[in-house]
Order: C-alpha cells, then structure tokens, then sequence
C-alpha cells in the first residue's frame, strides 16, 4: 500500500476519498489474491450524502466459505472494531482460503452520535429484517440484509455490554444447532448461553437465510480493553482453521466453557441506589444476596437474592437505580 506525506511531512495512509463506493456487495467482483477497501452505500443523510459503511475483504484465488465478521451494530460497542482491524493485520491474502469481511461498524449514525441506538433511538438487533418501504431504521436494516449479510456462510457478530452495565467474555448461541455449537467453543470463552436469538435479532433472521452465526459479547461499552480484545481473535483464529480458511492448529481453552440452557436478568422493584455485590463469573447458590438498595440518606431498603443457582454473565455498574432497574445477567446450567 502507498503512503503518502501528510502536511507535517509525516507518512500516512491516502485520504478515505481513495476508497470505491458499491451499492451493493458482490462476492464474485471482489479482487482475488489481495485485501480491498469499499464503501457500501445503506441510506442518505439529511444533508443529501451517502450514509456508507465500512468493508475490508479478503477473497482467496481458492475456494472456501465466506466468513463475516462485523461489529458495532450498536453504535457503543468498540470492542469489536479494534479485533476487525488486527484481524486483518494478522491475515495474508496468500494463506487464505474463501472469503473473509470484516465490517468495523455497521451502525454508522449511532457510531458517529457515540450512541448505542439508531438516529430514531430504535435497537437495530430488535427489528431484523427491517422492511424496504419503513422508517429510517427499518430501511437501513433491510438493506444491511440485502445488500450484505445475504453474501454470508458463516458470521461473527461481536458486541459489548450497553452504558451502565458490564458483561463476562462469552457467546451466544443456538447449541442445538450442530455448525453454531462448534463455533461458539471455538471463541473459548469461558461462558456460553445457549438460545436462537429473540425475534427480530440480525442472529434469528440469518439462521432462517441459512447464515449460521453466532453473537460474541466482549465485555464493555465506549472502550478498548486488551485482553477480551486477544481472546476474540484467538477465537476468530481457532474458527478460520476449523472452517479450513487458513493453515495452524486449534487452540484449546485452559477449561472448558460453561454452557447455560437459559438465561435471564434480575430486576430491582423498587428505586434508589443499588450495590450489586458478586463478580461476573461466580457462580451463585440458591437465596444467595447479590445486590443492596439504599434510599439517598444511605438508609438499607431491601436485598436481592440469587432466585436459583447459576453464573453471573453480566451486571449493572450504574447504582442510581429506577424501579425496574437491572441486577444481574443469570445464566442457569
């Protein structure tokens, strides 16, 4: 790749501008042998000017499966961005095999609001597949669908706990599914909970395209963290080996992954501020306290306790509390 000399004299990489925008993404026109940049073109901003979102590619001169890999369809959830990027850092375009995407951030306007929600404050992980014809969340759905994720075999989406709250490194998945199942232990994260994905979710509406997927949470919102960031690429490695899409050998997590049949949040029912005691991953007896809620003169209101065991998969970490308000994410094995 050329770099050019920015005006401190300093070498940098060519302008955005040099990128080709698409409207649609085609597997067969994409470059062979090589990684290529585009633009794809969703919907227009008020001004009149495309709304794109960002594509990396890698297409093989050999056959393989198409694997996508995509955050940020919350526009908080940065996590993801930073894999995507050392992914493709890490990946020759002469080891591979099949097609790798990566698509850094897919909600674009909430990205650039440093939002977690669509413009018109909808979760976009909520109305899948969107309609053509709808509002503007559901137009610039429907077109994610059609315009790219219906190009997938396979796809990695990599989230982050919302403001306010913390989540464990774990997965998402369908665990009755065979392929979904062997690619959620491939991340090895150390918690799985298993569930095809509520109606309306970008994971139930491929599953019905025949996309198999999987939703990877990489623990929390507005930040970069090291560490989950290495985990979910080793993953990404450990599923471009098993899918036969680059040459090296599995690697095994130090324990296996403790998988839950369900999951579900603890709700306060009352308002104040609340202290939410155990650590994500500790696992939780029957009746055991988990959070306090005090009034604002520091006054003990009522406790919470663990309705049944389990592992703490997410918390809050925000203590002004509504009635209503979160406790803790439960998963139940």
């Amino acid at each position: 790749m050329i770099l050019e000399k920015n005006a401190n004299g300093i070498a940098a990489l060519p302008m955005n501008d040099s990128i080709a925008t698409i409207e649609k993404l085609d597997i067969a026109q994409l470059p062979a042998g090589r990684l290529s940049r585009w633009w794809l073109t969703l919907t227009d901003s008020a001004f009149g000017e495309p709304i794109r979102i960002p594509i990396l590619a890698l297409r093989s001169t050999r056959p393989g499966p198409v694997l996508g890999v995509t955050a940020a369809l919350h526009g908080n959830e940065v996590n993801g961005i930073r894999v995507i990027q050392k992914l493709f850092q890490q990946v020759s375009a002469a080891d591979v095999r099949g097609v790798l995407i990566g698509v850094p951030v897919v909600n674009v306007p909430a990205f650039h609001a440093q939002q977690r929600f669509f413009t018109d404050d909808v979760d976009l992980n909520r109305i899948m597949p969107g309609k053509a014809d709808g509002n503007a969340s559901e137009v610039y759905a429907s077109r994610l669908i059609e315009r790219f994720y219906c190009n997938l075999n396979y796809l990695i989406d990599l989230h982050t706990a919302s403001f306010g709250r913390t989540n464990s490194y774990y997965v998402r998945a369908d665990m009755t599914d065979p392929e979904a199942a062997t690619l959620a232990r491939l991340q090895n994260a150390p918690i799985i909970v298993s569930g095809s994905g509520e109606a309306g979710t970008l994971r139930s509406q491929l599953h019905e395209r025949g996309v198999v997927g999987i939703t990877v949470e990489l623990c929390d919102p507005h930040i970069f963290q090291r560490q989950v960031i290495d985990q979910s690429l080793q993953g990404l490695h450990n599923t471009m080996v098993h899918l036969g899409m680059i040459p090296g050998r599995i690697i095994a997590p130090p324990r296996p992954p403790i998988e839950c049949r369900t999951s579900y949040w603890m709700h306060t029912d009352r308002g104040g501020l609340l202290e939410v005691l155990p650590s994500l991953g500790d696992v939780l007896a029957p009746h055991q306290t988990v959070a306090r809620l005090y009034n604002i003169f520091g006054d003990l209101i009522t406790e919470y306790r663990s309705p049944e065991r389990g592992i703490v998969v997410g918390k809050s970490t925000n203590p002004v509390n509504q009635t209503g308000g979160r406790i803790l994410h439960l998963g139940v094995y």
